[in-house]
């Protein structure tokens, strides 16, 4: 009795494994920052604004400076954004 095998092509594709790789759990969910900014607000009642964001015309950006800097202190006025 003969068998025959098929030899493997040379360019195969390793086979999956059906566990997935811990690695995969690291990498980080990109998420959109306007709708988590809009989800906080209506859900919670958490408002963040950047006081350079380009909706703000002079006078809201001078109150939320003034906000921030009563309940937070004065900025760090070297440059750069955070994160």
């Amino acid at each position: 009795m003969r068998t025959f095998s098929k030899p493997f092509p040379k360019h195969s594709v390793p086979p999956r494994s059906l566990t997935p790789s811990p690695l995969g759990r690291a990498q980080p969910v990109q998420m959109d920052a306007e709708q988590v900014k809009r989800q906080g607000w209506r859900e919670q009642h958490i408002l963040v604004i950047a006081q350079d964001d380009a909706r703000l015309d002079f006078l809201e950006r001078q109150l939320i400076a003034s906000i921030g800097e009563r309940l937070y202190g004065v900025r760090n006025q070297q440059g750069g954004h955070h994160g």
